[in-house]
């Protein structure tokens, strides 16, 4: 059974702008407030945005149901774009980046509808990420939440990178695994 979301990216697909517009007034909401808490700056989060959802636009007919849901694909891609502009970032000016005030990344407010559908996401990745041990389930916070790279995890938490690799593989896996079977 196709989502709503999977719809929409499939419209995309064949070039439907007005698709893409419903998508972006749905996922958006999703994908800033994680973007704008890993790379701190209001205009550079809109920039990663506005990146996240031009790449999703282009490659809506690479999107493939079977590997994840519409809110992942664009989670990913938002995370693994602002985590490439910190470090471009970081290379061009070679100093750090000071904390975000969690009052400034709160989202912008929540699209019409579908509330109650992204609350019950929420509970099932929450409740998902509790069954995880907690070596597991503190390095992927450190990484989703946090979105830290995979060595500066390891740095934080002065384990050997292979063992935050390790670590994140396998509660990625599990995480799968309780999410494909939930209800």
């Amino acid at each position: 059974m196709a989502t709503p979301g999977a719809d929409l990216v499939r419209q995309m697909a064949t070039g439907d702008r007005e698709a893409f517009g419903r998508f972006y007034d749905r996922y958006a909401p999703v994908v800033f407030p994680l973007i704008l808490r890993i790379v701190r700056e209001r205009a550079d989060a809109s920039d990663v945005l506005q990146e996240v959802f031009w790449e999703a636009w282009r490659s809506a007919d690479a999107y493939d149901p079977a590997r994840g849901s519409p809110e992942a694909w664009m989670v990913t891609r938002a995370r693994t774009r602002a985590i490439d502009r910190i470090r471009a970032t970081r290379r061009r000016s070679e100093t750090f980046v000071a904390p975000l005030d969690e009052a400034v990344a709160a989202a912008p407010g929540e699209p019409p509808g579908d509330a109650a559908e992204r609350a019950e996401h929420r509970g099932t990745i929450r409740s998902a990420l509790d069954r995880l041990p907690d070596a597991q389930r503190e390095v992927i916070e450190l990484a989703y939440y946090a979105g830290l790279t995979q060595t500066e995890i390891a740095e934080r938490l002065k384990q050997p990178l292979g063992t935050v690799k390790t670590r994140i593989r396998l509660g990625l896996e599990r995480l799968r695994e309780v999410v494909k079977t939930s209800p």
